[in-house]
């Protein structure tokens, strides 16, 4: 994991910014949004499962996050995993995980202006704005 980390900071520009908060989230948006500036958080799902396997209030940071966010004076894109749409796991944790996974994506989906989904690479629009067109795409 930690050579795939590396490997994604050297794809980006000098212009990228990264800010590791393994569950301080919400704190690492309050104190790095700003007009003007875009916030990419990848990603709720290993967030989410940072608190479950610290034994963290799950819905409390939620809502934390949820505030972060809704105050946030910048663009914030979230990405997070689907989860739910696999077969019902076989052990308590994973159903745990799978169910607060879930719960978070439904609570910050409520809470944002727009919400896409993405499969194959292709977008497709659950709430707010269809994002535009791709170059070269048909439509």
């Amino acid at each position: 994991m930690h050579d795939r980390i590396i490997r994604h900071q050297q794809d980006r520009d000098a212009l990228w910014h990264t800010v590791e908060a393994p569950m301080a989230l919400a704190d690492a948006i309050r104190t790095h949004a700003a007009p003007g500036r875009v916030l990419l958080i990848d990603c709720l799902t290993l967030w989410t499962s940072n608190l479950l396997l610290a034994d963290r209030d799950i819905d409390a940071a939620t809502d934390d996050l949820i505030a972060a966010i809704t105050a946030a004076p910048g663009p914030v894109i979230l990405v997070a995993n689907e989860v739910g749409l696999g077969i019902v796991p076989d052990n308590a944790l994973a159903r745990r995980f799978r169910d607060a996974a879930g719960l978070l994506n439904q609570r910050v989906a409520a809470s944002v202006r727009e919400v896409q989904f993405l499969a194959a690479g292709l977008p497709l629009t659950l709430k707010g704005a269809a994002p535009l067109a791709q170059p070269g795409a048909t439509g």
